[in-house]
């Protein structure tokens, strides 16, 4: 299966956000939004108001990363402005993990958790099977631009593993400085969803259509696909 990606939109060109959106729309599989709270990471970034004005405009399923203390005070908000995918973190939610689950579910939305590099997959060990997306983070939560953690690339592939030995049906995605330094070993470990940012897309020509042109084919290639001919 070819690899899905899932352009980050707190790196788009927020001045050209139109545009953007138009090239994206016809290409990526899933459109990544980030949610930080200024507490759980140092950041702040995109709003349920964004979700709400950009829904109009794209047929890409929207993919929330909801980097906060409090998931449950951005659900329901989030799932009202068109989010298709929500995704809280881990450490965030297990305290009250299976009715997290419900309540994304009670308005119709898929169901993820993010994984930051310190924590082991089996920390989510009991609701695993009940996942429809699990995201490694492969860099610290909440800052654009930072160095890859090479020790993750082993926890996609326990999670490769674990999807294959049970059938689980979780898709596994990556978040954090994927790019052509990346690509190969991630996508040799099990890697199925690549959220691309600065240093993957957004920053490798200034036409976006030209730099997802660029970044397709070296995803393709590090995957071993052979470009067709026109």
């Amino acid at each position: 299966m070819r690899t899905q990606i899932s352009p980050s939109l707190m790196c788009m060109n927020l001045m050209e956000i139109k545009h953007q959106l138009q090239v994206l729309d016809s290409r990526a599989d899933f459109l990544h939004v980030d949610i930080m709270d200024g507490h759980y990471v140092k950041n702040i970034t995109l709003s349920p108001f964004f979700i709400e004005q950009i829904r109009p405009f794209t047929r890409v399923a929207i993919d929330v990363h909801l980097m906060v203390e409090a998931p449950t005070d951005f659900i329901e908000a989030v799932a009202r402005a068109g989010a298709d995918y929500i995704c809280p973190h881990a450490e965030t939610i297990n305290r009250d993990a299976f009715r997290v689950i419900n309540l994304i579910r009670s308005f119709g939305k898929k169901v993820g958790v993010v994984l930051n590099p310190a924590t082991p997959v089996s920390y989510i060990q009991h609701y695993i099977h009940l996942l429809d997306k699990i995201t490694v983070m492969t860099v610290d939560p909440g800052y654009a631009g930072q160095p890859f953690i090479p020790e993750m690339v082993e926890k996609v592939r326990e999670l490769k593993a674990l999807k294959e030995q049970h059938g689980y049906h979780y898709l596994i995605e990556i978040d954090g400085s994927c790019n052509t330094r990346t690509y190969h070993q991630l996508l040799g470990a099990g890697a199925e969803v690549l959220i691309v940012g600065t240093s993957g897309l957004f920053n490798i020509h200034e036409d976006l259509a030209t730099a997802w042109e660029m970044m397709r084919d070296s995803i393709d290639e590090a995957q071993g696909l052979t470009k067709v001919s026109a």
